[in-house]
């Protein structure tokens, strides 16, 4: 089956949130493209986006978290905009709970970690960044959706 892998738009902060995922999650980054690394006559960026992030891949569990800059010249992403949650099923209670913990470190809580009335444990926030995240364990499934 295919797996559906999210891919997050950022202004130009894109690293330091993807280390912050990365201090969450744990792991190591799949691969980390700037910019420069894209540089070609016909597709020129600005000296001050080269060391910006074109691509930038975080395995987490049999997902990939993805993720880039826009460059200048492409408008800026709308940090306020109504976007789609990113969804995590958490394996255990307390995995949910390290992950609602950890990425909402200066971020805001819409739901707090609670027992649903859907009968999992759950909760959902947007992180510093302003992407927003679901966070869920539900027992019957143990990590799946």
């Amino acid at each position: 089956m295919a797996l559906i892998n999210p891919y997050i738009n950022f202004n130009g902060n894109a690293e330091e949130a993807f280390n912050f995922y990365k201090s969450v999650f744990g792991g190591e980054f799949a691969n980390i493209t700037r910019f420069k690394d894209m540089d070609i006559p016909e597709n020129q960026f600005a000296d001050h986006e080269k060391e910006k992030i074109m691509h930038i891949a975080l395995p987490i569990g049999q997902n990939v978290l993805m993720g880039n800059d826009v460059p200048e010249r492409m408008g800026r992403v709308n940090e306020n905009e109504n976007r789609s949650k990113i969804s995590i099923a958490a394996e255990s209670k307390e995995e949910a709970e390290r992950i609602f913990t950890g990425l909402t470190a200066g971020g805001t809580i819409e739901v707090p970690m609670d027992e649903s009335p859907w009968g999992s444990y759950f909760g959902m926030f947007r992180d510093k960044y302003g992407i927003e995240w679901m966070v869920d364990f539900d027992p019957r499934h143990k990590g799946k959706v």
